[in-house]
């Protein structure tokens, strides 16, 4: 009995041994399964993440494939558009090479004209302003020589590109007269000096009246007033002061060009002159302009 008891005691021990050595087994197995089972979360969230990213790469990348769509869209656009423009200007290009050559001639030909009128205008406005330089000598002159006669007798003024020296009709001749008077002589003198000095140019004498009419047995009306009162000044200008007759013409304009009113006494003394016009020879002149026409 004893030693059955004995021997229950120890089977009893043994056991309980036993299971303790297989309860920390099963600790051990259950912590090696729960550090699989962290490990085997920490790879699914790790997973989740990468899955996350690769979709966000794959959004962004489809986005730049569409981008890049729509730009091959748009250079396939202009690449139609240049070749259809391509195709235009060939077509263009081939039409003008059938008259570029007639088309250069003619631009030729006009830059060619251009040039000459370009010289022709040249020369016309050197022409100009050698006149306008002798013009200004030859009024300059006139003054300083006719310096000491009484303005209101004598003005020397440029018109029209020309200089008109105007004689009042007081200074030459008697009223109704178209003989010179003798002071009035050495005005002309003066005058004659001056342009006997310019060969190169030619006199043009006008007279002039107001509208006072008159009828004499020799004179008809003003008109022939005014053409006899040239003609005295241009004979005297020939035969006393040696100024060549082939230089000259006599005019008469009789009332018909005023400088002022002839309403009043004041107007009408003025408008009673004679004027002597110098100007250019119109035969070198027209010279110049079929010369330069030629050309």
């Amino acid at each position: 009995m004893r030693q059955f008891m004995f021997a229950l005691v120890a089977v009893t021990i043994l056991s309980s041994c036993a299971s303790k050595k297989k309860f920390v087994q099963l600790q051990t197995q259950y912590a090696e399964l729960q550090a699989s089972r962290d490990k085997a979360v920490a790879d699914l969230n790790d997973c989740d993440k990468r899955i996350a990213t690769l979709q966000a790469n794959l959004k962004s990348r489809e986005n730049d494939l569409q981008g890049r769509v729509k730009q091959v869209e748009d250079l396939q656009a202009q690449l139609d558009y240049l070749k259809k423009t391509n195709t235009n200007l060939l077509d263009r290009m081939s039409e003008l090479s059938i008259i570029s050559k007639t088309g250069a001639e003619s631009i030729r030909k006009s830059l060619e004209t251009l040039n000459d009128q370009s010289k022709y205008i040249s020369n016309l406005n050197s022409a100009v302003q050698r006149k306008d330089s002798l013009n200004l000598a030859l009024v300059m002159n006139l003054k300083r020589s006719l310096s000491d006669v009484n303005d209101e007798d004598v003005q020397v003024e440029v018109k029209k590109g020309v200089v008109y020296v105007s004689l009042s009709d007081r200074m030459l001749f008697r009223s109704g007269s178209y003989e010179v008077l003798n002071p009035a002589e050495a005005v002309l003198g003066k005058i004659a000096k001056v342009v006997n000095d310019h060969k190169e140019l030619d006199i043009l004498v006008e007279g002039h009246t107001d509208v006072v009419p008159i009828s004499t047995n020799f004179l008809k009306d003003n008109w022939d007033l005014s053409v006899m009162r040239a003609t005295s000044v241009v004979r005297l200008l020939q035969t006393k002061f040696g100024v060549s007759p082939d230089r000259m013409t006599a005019g008469g304009r009789s009332e018909f060009i005023p400088k002022e009113t002839n309403a009043t006494p004041a107007g009408r003394k003025i408008n009673r002159r004679t004027e002597i016009i110098i100007l250019p020879k119109l035969d070198q002149f027209f010279n110049l302009l079929a010369k330069q026409a030629g050309n």
